[in-house]
């Protein structure tokens, strides 16, 4: 099991972020994994396993604890199928699903093959586009790889040459994925079994990007080309309730903006509408195409260069620098320059655009609108017309 100890800060357990050491956790893969070994090992030896250890695509062995053993006996008293189970931990990386437990039950079958199914918690795929094919339980191929793997070791010491069925079940998984984007991704009834390396790494960026590259995906495979983008949860609550915009086409990108352009076009994407607020977005208007505030925050200066270069007396431009957002910004200027508001914000569209443009060389249309507070609808750029059109003409198709 990794440990929990600081003094052990080996380079497989620890991830250095921001100049801190962060402990690694391992995925629900992993435990699924862990967990079927063991259930194999009991069940072709008829010995307790109280740890299990398991190497990792990344390389890294851990040692794992089992939990939750139960053994259902046939006639003859040796085990007819053994199930096992695995806590996740997620390490300083802790999400919805750190401290659940992962079951593996693993029995017999006349056959050949590894089998792998899903149980309670597991959820279903629904939709096309993702990882299995709809119907299938969501565990993904790189946990199914892992699992086959483990099982087959078991197999091959204890001169087993049978088939095997394991069934991984989440008893907390249904609860666990309400608190999820699972539904919305086309997974219903429990969590995902995740994982590529078998390890999770505090913080990743990387896992963030994978999960948006997989969206766009999904989109793209229901046959949405034209689509609505929204940094996060404020950009979603205007789309639904102040544009008549369809959601159903629509996804969050986090501040990855620049990225996400990058894998919608590699994965088809034809257009994307980007409905957002001004204060993340004013970034754009600068070329900055991550907007979190920990790579960037230019909102002040970018908005005090737009009010200069539109005019704005400069007492103006100097409250403005002074502002902390710019809902406040734009305050300052309805208030001391109310007929420079619309030229400010126009130009700042114009820029924005322009950035969105550069960065796709015209690959994928593009267009914004912009609104402040929660619900001030403020412009939109040229594209969004069009945009709106192919949206509609989508929408028409694929009913």
């Amino acid at each position: 099991m990794m440990s929990r100890e600081p003094d052990q800060k080996t380079q497989s357990q620890y991830t250095l972020v921001n100049h801190k050491l962060l402990r690694n956790g391992y995925t629900t893969g992993t435990c699924a994994a862990a967990a079927a070994k063991a259930a194999a090992m009991m069940l072709f030896t008829g010995k307790p396993v109280e740890e299990m250890p398991l190497m990792t695509p990344a390389g890294v062995l851990l040692h794992l604890i089992i939990e939750g053993t139960s053994v259902c006996r046939a006639g003859d008293g040796l085990p007819d199928r053994v199930r096992c189970a695995v806590r996740k931990d997620g390490g300083d990386d802790i999400d919805v699903t750190d401290g659940i437990l992962v079951f593996a039950e693993v029995r017999r079958i006349c056959s050949d093959e590894i089998r792998i199914l899903g149980g309670e918690g597991v959820g279903t795929v629904t939709r096309p586009g993702l990882d299995q094919p709809v119907g299938a339980p969501a565990i993904n191929s790189g946990p199914r790889s892992m699992i086959r793997t483990a099982v087959q070791e078991v197999c091959a010491a204890c001169r087993y040459e049978g088939g095997v069925e394991v069934t991984i079940s989440v008893p907390e998984g249904r609860l666990v994925a309400e608190k999820t984007f699972n539904s919305q991704m086309g997974i219903v009834d429990g969590i995902s079994i995740l994982g590529t390396s078998g390890i999770v790494l505090p913080m990743s960026q990387r896992a963030l990007l994978d999960s948006i590259e997989l969206e766009l995906k999904m989109l793209y495979a229901s046959g949405y080309e034209w689509i609505i983008m929204s940094p996060g949860n404020y950009g979603a609550h205007f789309l639904r309730e102040k544009t008549a915009l369809n959601p159903d086409f629509s996804m969050k990108c986090s501040n990855f903006v620049g990225e996400t352009l990058d894998m919608a076009e590699a994965v088809g994407i034809r257009g994307i509408l980007f409905v957002a607020h001004i204060g993340k977005f004013i970034k754009l208007s600068g070329g900055i195409m991550n907007t979190h505030s920990r790579e960037s925050d230019a909102r002040m200066e970018l908005l005090a260069a737009a009010a200069l270069r539109s005019g704005v007396p400069s007492g103006t431009v100097l409250k403005i620098l002074d502002c902390l957002t710019t809902d406040e910004a734009l305050l300052v200027l309805r208030q001391e320059a109310p007929g420079y508001v619309e030229a400010v914000i126009s130009l700042v569209a114009e820029r924005i655009q322009h950035h969105l443009d550069r960065r796709t060389a015209g690959r994928i249309r593009t267009g914004v609108i912009l609104f402040s507070g929660r619900e001030t609808y403020l412009t939109q750029t040229k594209p969004v017309s069009v945009l709106r059109q192919k949206l509609q003409e989508q929408e028409q198709l694929l009913k």
